[in-house]
């Protein structure tokens, strides 16, 4: 009888019930690495995308800045539309500060936030995008109000002209200096 049940044992009915739960086993395990790299994906586009968007918003705050600075005349103004951007009238020859009018790389549109100057004209833009950033610090000082922002909304990138006294500009303070167009 001993040498029976143990004949039992070990028959192909009992190795089918070790097989089936082995798999799933693999299968719980394949799912879980599945949806963590999933998730590990995800983060790498968002960071890209937030990488892209503070590329682009950079041309637009250094596109602002120039179409400002550049004014002809003594009193400055700020550009009325974007599309002012990419043609500037107000000289003979056509100036252009930006070679197109990019999209919002978090949102895949080409609306802006538009951020209007008290004075007339747009001095900056931000997304339009309710997400959550990713990244809340280590910005660079011309971005230190990003740190923190609870969207990207609130990246806003704002031309501020420098502060000027009657000996004239001052040495920046309380201004956003001309940012670099390299991408980061």
């Amino acid at each position: 009888m001993i040498s029976g049940s143990r004949a039992m044992s070990h028959s192909p009915r009992y190795q089918h019930g070790f097989a089936y739960v082995f798999i799933l086993v693999f299968l719980a395990v394949l799912g879980a690495g599945l949806a963590a790299f999933g998730e590990w994906a995800s983060h790498a586009a968002q960071r890209e995308k937030e990488s892209q968007l503070l590329w682009v918003g950079e041309q637009y705050r250094r596109a602002i800045a120039l179409y400002y600075e550049r004014t002809p005349g003594a009193g400055k103004r700020y550009p009325e539309k974007l599309e002012d951007l990419l043609q500037d009238r107000r000289f003979l020859s056509t100036q252009r500060y930006l070679r197109e009018l990019y999209r919002d790389p978090m949102t895949g549109k080409a609306k802006w936030n538009l951020i209007r100057a008290p004075e007339g004209g747009l001095m900056g833009v931000s997304s339009r995008s309710q997400a959550r950033p990713i990244k809340t610090g280590g910005f660079p000082e011309i971005e230190e109000e990003f740190s923190g922002a609870a969207t990207y909304a609130e990246w806003a990138f704002v031309y501020l002209p420098p502060a000027t006294t009657a000996a004239g500009p001052s040495n920046g303070s309380g201004a956003a200096p001309l940012p670099k167009s390299q991408p980061k």
